[in-house]
C-alpha cells in the first residue's frame, strides 16, 4: 500500500485520500493487487467513519477481504465496537458480511461477544440471525465465547435474542471439547427459570470424559456458591446419574433428583471444608489447561527459563566470594601467616570459595550447573519448529561451553575441576532421558494407587 494512503487512512484524512485518487486513479486497484491490508482495515482500526464513507463508496468490495492476520473490516469495526462503521459495512452486504469467516472462523459477532460490545451485537443480530448459530473452529458458539470472557451483559443479550427466535437448542451444544456452556459453569442465570424455561436445559450433561457440569465444576474451579445452584437445581455427577438410569428411572426423573452433600462418600469429587483465602489464591492463579492457550503458556515458560539461565551464567562472572587478585605460593617461610592461620596457595582469577571450602564450593558448582543446563534444554525444547532453529542451537552450545570453560578455569582444585569436565559433558547429553524417567516415577505412585483400590473393590 502507497504510504500516503496509508497515512491517509490512519488519520481519516479525507481531503488526503480525494488527492490521490485525482493523481493517480488507480492507487486503490494497486491496493486490490497487492492484497493483505486494505485503507478500509486502517480506518477502521483507528475508527474514522468519514474516511470509512468515502473508500466503501469508492471499494466497497474492499469490505470483503481479509488482512494478513485473518480480519475484516467488520471484524475490527465490531471488535473496537464502532457502531455506525459497522451500519456502513452492513449497507454493502448485510447477511454475507455477517457470515464472513476468519481467524479461527470467527464471524464479526464473535468478536463484537467477545469484547462485550452489546451495540454492535444488536446491530449484527438484526442484520442476520442465523449469525447467532455459527460456531468457530473450535465448535465454540457466541454463548461460549461470552462465557470464556465472563461477558455477562453480552450473555444476557444472547439469550434474550434466542429466547426472540426460539433457539433454545443452541443452549445444549457443545464444543469440541464436548462442553456445552452449562459445563463452563455460568449456572446462575441458565438455571433462572424467569429467563430459561424450566427443563430447557440438560443439567446433567456428559462431555467427552464422562464429566457432567457438576464434576467439571468441582474438579477445575471447587466455587461452592456455583456448586449449590447446581445442586440445588438437580445436578448430579456422573456416577450417581448411571445408578439412577440403572434403576429404570425416567429420564425427567433423573435431571430433577436432588443429591443431598451428606451422601457423598469420601472418594468423590466433593471437597470437603471451606477452602482458606490462600488456597483460594492458588486456584485462582494455577495453570487451567483447559483455559490457558498453549502459545501463552510457552512463552512464560521461555520467560522462565531465561531468567533461571541467566542468574546461573551471571554466577559464573561473579562466583561466591569472587575471585583471587593476586598470586600466592606459600614456602617454609611464609606458610604460617601473621594472625597464625596456615596460609593456602591461590591463584589469580579462581574461586575463593573453592579455596577455602572446596565441599561447599562442589555442591555449589553442581547444583547451579544443573539449573543452567536444564533452563537450556528448556529453551531448545520450547523453539523447536521455530524459524533460525540451527543458528539458536549453535547459540546455545556456545554459550554452553563458554560456561563449561569459565567454570574449570575459576575451580582451584584439580580433582573438582574433572569430576565437574565429565558431569558438564554427561549431564546434557542424557538430560531428555533424566527428566523423562523423572515423569514416569512421579506418575508411579498414582499407578499404584489404581490398582491397589482395584483389588480392594
Amino acid at each position: 500500500m502507497d504510504r500516503r494512503l496509508w497515512e491517509a487512512a490512519k488519520k481519516g484524512d479525507v481531503d488526503q485520500l480525494q488527492s490521490l485518487v485525482k493523481e493517480d486513479p488507480v492507487v486503490l486497484r494497486a491496493v486490490s493487487l497487492a492484497g493483505n491490508e486494505t485503507p478500509l482495515h486502517v480506518t477502521c482500526l483507528s475508527g474514522h467513519l468519514e474516511f470509512a464513507k468515502e473508500i466503501i463508496h469508492l471499494r466497497p468490495e474492499f469490505a470483503t477481504e481479509l488482512n494478513q492476520d485473518g480480519f475484516s473490516p467488520l471484524h475490527i469495526a465490531s471488535a473496537n465496537g464502532d457502531t455506525e462503521i459497522v451500519k456502513q459495512l452492513l449497507s454493502i452486504d448485510r447477511s454475507n458480511l455477517c457470515l464472513l469467516k476468519g481467524k479461527d472462523r470467527r464471524i464479526p459477532l464473535h468478536y463484537a461477544v467477545i469484547k462485550g460490545k452489546k451495540h454492535v451485537m444488536r446491530e449484527l443480530l438484526v442484520a442476520c440471525p442465523d449469525s447467532a448459530a455459527e460456531v468457530t473452529a473450535r465448535g465454540e458458539t457466541c454463548l461460549h465465547l461470552a462465557v470464556k470472557n465472563h461477558q455477562f451483559e453480552a450473555f444476557q443479550l444472547l439469550l434474550e435474542n434466542l429466547k426472540e427466535f426460539n433457539k433454545y437448542d443452541l443452549l445444549n451444544k457443545k464444543d469440541i471439547r464436548g462442553n456445552t456452556v452449562l459445563h463452563l459453569a455460568v449456572v446462575d442465570l441458565l438455571l433462572d427459570e424467569n429467563v430459561v424455561a424450566k427443563g430447557t436445559i440438560e443439567i446433567s450433561s456428559l462431555n467427552k470424559r464422562g464429566l457432567t457440569p457438576l464434576e467439571v465444576l468441582l474438579e477445575e474451579s471447587g466455587d461452592r456458591d456455583i456448586e449449590e445452584i447446581l445442586r440445588a437445581s438437580g445436578a448430579v455427577t456422573a456416577k450417581n446419574l448411571q445408578s439412577l438410569q440403572q434403576e429404570a428411572l425416567p429420564q425427567s426423573y433423573v435431571v430433577q433428583v436432588q443429591v443431598p452433600s451428606n451422601e457423598q462418600s469420601s472418594g468423590e469429587l466433593r471437597r470437603e471444608g471451606p477452602r482458606s483465602r490462600s488456597r483460594k489464591l492458588q486456584d485462582f492463579f494455577k495453570y487451567n489447561k483447559t483455559k490457558d492457550p498453549p502459545g501463552k503458556v510457552r512463552d512464560t515458560l521461555l520467560v522462565i527459563a531465561i531468567l533461571i539461565a541467566t542468574a546461573t551464567y551471571q554466577t559464573v562472572l561473579s562466583p561466591p566470594g569472587g575471585v583471587w587478585q593476586d598470586n600466592h605460593w606459600p614456602d617454609d617461610k611464609n606458610r604460617i601467616s601473621t594472625d597464625g592461620i596456615m596460609s593456602l596457595r591461590r591463584i589469580a582469577g579462581q574461586s575463593v570459595m573453592g579455596t577455602n571450602n572446596p565441599i561447599s564450593y562442589g555442591l555449589f558448582l553442581v547444583f547451579n550447573s544443573i539449573g543452567f543446563f536444564v533452563s537450556l534444554h528448556t529453551i531448545n525444547f520450547l523453539t523447536i519448529g521455530f524459524p533460525l532453529q540451527l543458528e539458536l542451537q549453535v547459540s546455545l552450545v556456545a554459550l554452553t561451553i563458554t560456561y563449561d570453560t569459565v567454570m574449570s578455569a575459576i575451580t582451584p582444585d584439580r580433582g573438582i575441576s574433572l569430576f565437574f569436565t565429565v558431569f558438564s559433558i554427561v549431564f546434557p547429553v542424557f538430560l531428555p532421558q533424566i527428566t523423562m524417567l523423572l515423569r514416569n516415577h512421579c506418575k508411579k505412585p498414582k499407578f499404584l494407587t489404581k490398582i491397589y483400590a482395584l483389588f480392594d473393590s
